[in-house]
């Protein structure tokens, strides 16, 4: 995803087009969704969820950094991850919401 300069504590893509990768939480049509920006970082809490792909594949979810972002910033598909994860996440960014 194409997710632009930092503002604050946001995390920041890479190189120069500021590219991250983020887990897809909800798509709403074909043009907008919700994304959950990874980051390779150690992090833990209540506002990180660890998924574990293997030892050197490792990704943290931040879910404190929940955007609504148009589909047009995607740029690939990398991977898909196990429906009980994927819940488990949703579930955690329920507790975020009012």
């Amino acid at each position: 995803m194409l997710i632009g300069s930092n503002i604050g504590f946001e995390e920041n893509g890479k190189n120069e087009m500021f590219e991250r990768p983020v887990l897809i939480l909800r798509k709403f049509n074909k043009y907008i969704l919700w994304a959950l920006p990874l980051t390779r970082s150690k992090k833990g809490g209540d506002f990180y969820y660890r998924i574990t792909q293997g030892e050197e594949d490792d990704s943290v979810v931040i879910l404190s950094q929940i955007r609504l972002i148009s589909s047009k910033r995607l740029l690939r598909k990398m991977r898909m991850m196990k429906q009980a994860e994927f819940e488990e996440i949703k579930n955690k960014v329920k507790k975020f919401l009012p």
